[in-house]
């Protein structure tokens, strides 16, 4: 087998597991993973040792994009309240697609309970650099106590984005007028 090939097959099945774990769930065996991917059993452990291997390996693959997706641009937000607000303008956005279910790191860390799990590792990363997004753009902004307003703002993101995903709430400005409430307390410019 080629690098080529092995790389291919590496991309199908990081690619499938990324779909179905995001749409299915952290359970979804094995056998449906490669058969999603079009790869052999025994191709997927040629690559990883286990499917828990294969999960943390789908959400680092998806981080950057993810993160872009809630990236402000540089033109458009220019000070440290417009930054964090952002953050909330694109949940709400990403909220209204119908096959939105949520934050797909928050959903890793319910669903396994597990904090010495890899994928678990991996999804307190991505939500610890998330919060340390919102400390920094706090203590820009003036926040009287920056750690206490990024724990707020990720409590808001991430019940805002367990709602959206359960679709027992819309989002539609309720996000971004809640995010303004916090930051106005907090003294944020």
């Amino acid at each position: 087998m080629t690098t080529t090939d092995k790389t291919s097959t590496r991309d199908r099945l990081l690619d499938a597991a990324a779909e179905l774990f995001y749409r299915d769930g952290v359970s979804i065996g094995v056998e449906a993973l490669c058969r999603t991917a079009g790869v052999s059993k025994r191709s997927m452990y040629q690559l990883f040792d286990s499917k828990d291997e294969v999960l943390a390996a789908s959400l680092e693959r998806r981080r950057a994009r993810y993160e872009a997706l809630f990236a402000p641009d540089p033109e458009e937000a220019t000070t440290p309240r417009e930054r964090i607000l952002h953050v909330f303008r694109r949940l709400e956005q990403a909220s209204a697609d119908p096959d939105y279910r949520g934050c797909p790191y928050l959903a890793v860390l319910v669903e396994l309970k597990d904090p010495a799990h890899p994928a678990s590792a991996v999804a307190r990363a991505a939500k610890d650099r998330l919060e340390g997004s919102f400390r920094s753009q706090a203590e820009l902004g003036g926040a009287r106590d920056p750690d206490l307003l990024a724990r707020q703002l990720m409590l808001l993101f991430d019940g805002a984005s367990a709602r959206a995903g359960a679709r027992i709430e819309t989002l539609d400005g309720l996000v971004t007028t809640t995010a303004e409430a916090l930051l106005d307390a907090a003294g944020v410019k």
